[in-house]
């Protein structure tokens, strides 16, 4: 059952999911119904993995459209540059001193964007939820699998 919570995000990944979305609908679609029709010519459908693995395809991407649509209808676009404060907010981007003196950037973004390699944490990740609310010179501790984290929040910009 979907939610109708609203979904947070930014324009780069409201129009990545868009751009996704018409993807699956007008290519990914078209395909796995050829393949279908393909393996369909080929006899007997009971003993046919061919057939059997592209209904499971198709089966996917129905899926995938209807998540993707849900997310879009609910999609609340931010733009950072709008933003200002002094506490971290969806959309910031924070600079963190963590206990060994590294600095790391990140920016709170949505699930759907998320990734720490590029610098983009959701705001539903441990770290995210520690630090949305908070102010420059404020120290979080963070829980992770290899144990507690130390950050010291640096700045916080909105760009």
């Amino acid at each position: 059952m979907a939610t109708l919570e609203k979904m947070p995000m930014l324009r780069e990944g409201y129009d990545a999911m868009q751009t996704e979305l018409q993807k699956l609908k007008s290519k990914d679609r078209h395909e796995v119904v050829q393949a279908i029709e393909e393996a369909r010519a080929h006899g007997d459908l009971s003993e046919n993995a061919e057939y059997h693995a592209a209904k499971e395809r198709q089966g996917q991407i129905e899926a995938t459209i209807t998540d993707l649509e849900d997310k879009i209808s609910r999609a609340q676009i931010i733009d950072p540059a709008d933003l200002s404060g002094d506490k971290v907010v969806f959309g910031a981007t924070v600079k963190l001193i963590d206990e060994d003196d590294k600095e790391k950037i990140y920016q709170i973004v949505g699930p759907y964007e998320a990734d720490a390699k590029g610098g983009r944490i959701s705001y539903t990740s441990p770290l995210g939820r520690a630090l949305i609310g908070r102010r420059k010179g404020d120290e979080v501790e963070v829980s992770t699998p290899s144990g507690e984290k130390y950050y010291e929040i640096d700045e916080i910009e909105f760009k």
